[in-house]
């Protein structure tokens, strides 16, 4: 196992009618005025948005309101959020809604201090300052609740692209998981898929480390279960609950202690995906591509390979594996080939070569670093 060092700041409050704390939480840290981000009018439809609104209320403090964050969160957006944090003096931001919500949070509390927001993204600037992030979270998968991460679009160059820092960790994420209840079942479906990813990205690069590889078999099983419960039952709580936690676990730095820091290869081909086609959502890109990886690259590691597919699926070699898992996503309903996605072949060079942008600043892959050739050849297995 390597060494690590284990470091999570962000409250998280967790459980049933615990949103109207968040304005008590952010009245605690001396601020009062905020920016209140959101995407689209789904907050004030299942009562969240109310919620949110009474707590302010309730702590005098002072709000406001940044509507139309897109699923994949884009740079003009995000700059726009920055202009309204100057012009009205704000303090600190409050995230309402899923990942892509609290990721652009975490771009404009950056951003509010950098003189270029994309040259932070190009690793130009390096992130020095950033206003506070608190966050209600509504949709359970990405873990920005509790991550130092954050993922935009810059729509103009079709760069998609992440950052972190320990600055971008949420002072209080507030997860109540009935509120996600009324999700459509497709968002619960991508959201548990992207929190499997993030297991796999660490799981995979293991050479059998123990507790954490046993910890992320378990969190593996728990998220699949959960999901078969909720297409049979989308009101059970428990199930709702589980989920939520286990998602939040995926990626707050327990699935990943020891182990050698996670590939990221499958995320660097989703995200030229879904830059490319932003209607695309990241947990249905994931869906497609990780298949199509493990396939490519399971000889490297082949060991832990096998134990994935026996200790998840009681497959008897990686083949049967990566069919179970690829049974198990379409059983939620979840696209399993490019083809689902709407992508013709003519364009997989296409996103290759967008994927081969990001080696500007970074590489591509850790088990395996791949070559332009290798993306475009997980790109085939993928169609």
């Amino acid at each position: 196992m390597q060494n690590f060092v284990f470091y999570n700041p962000t409250k998280l409050i967790f459980g049933k009618g615990t949103i109207l704390r968040i304005g008590n939480e952010i009245k605690s840290l001396g601020i009062s005025r905020i920016l209140l981000l959101a995407g689209r009018k789904s907050i004030k439809q299942n009562d969240v948005y109310n919620q949110v609104v009474q707590s302010l209320e309730e702590n005098k403090i002072f709000w406001v309101e940044h509507w139309g964050v897109r699923p994949n969160p884009v740079l003009s957006h995000t700059t726009k959020g920055v202009e309204l944090i100057r012009e009205n003096n704000l303090e600190g931001i409050l995230a309402v809604g899923g990942g892509s919500v609290i990721d652009e949070a975490k771009c404009i509390a950056i951003g509010t201090f950098a003189p270029n927001l994309w040259d932070v993204f190009e690793k130009k600037t390096k992130i020095t300052s950033a206003l506070p992030i608190f966050s209600v979270l509504t949709l359970s998968g990405t873990c920005s609740e509790m991550d130092p991460y954050a993922v935009l679009t810059n729509e103009e160059e079709n760069k998609k692209w992440s950052i972190g820092s320990p600055l971008l960790y949420p002072k209080v994420s507030i997860v109540d998981p009935s509120v996600q209840i009324s999700l459509p079942w497709e968002q619960t479906v991508f959201g548990a898929i992207d929190a499997l990813s993030h297991i796999m990205e660490f799981y995979f690069q293991s050479k059998g480390e123990e507790p954490t590889t046993s910890i992320d078999e378990a969190l593996i099983h728990s998220i699949m279960n959960s999901v078969d419960r909720l297409l049979v039952a989308p009101e059970d709580y428990s199930a709702r609950s589980t989920l939520a936690w286990s998602a939040t676990l995926a990626l707050n730095g327990i699935s990943g202690a020891g182990l050698y820091g996670g590939d990221w290869a499958c995320h660097s081909i989703e995200h030229s995906i879904s830059a490319i086609h932003p209607e695309i959502a990241h947990g249905a890109g994931l869906a497609v591509v990780f298949p199509a990886w493990i396939k490519y690259v399971h000889s490297i590691n082949e060991s832990q390979f096998l134990r994935w597919a026996k200790k998840i699926f009681n497959a008897n070699n990686v083949q049967d594996g990566i069919d179970a898992l690829k049974r198990k996503y379409k059983s939620w309903g979840a696209p399993i080939s490019l083809r689902e996605l709407n992508i013709a072949r003519e364009e997989i060079p296409i996103i290759a070569e967008n994927v081969w942008k990001f080696t500007q600043i970074s590489s591509i892959g850790s088990l395996k670093e791949l070559s332009f050739d290798d993306v475009k050849r997980i790109l085939e297995l993928a169609f």
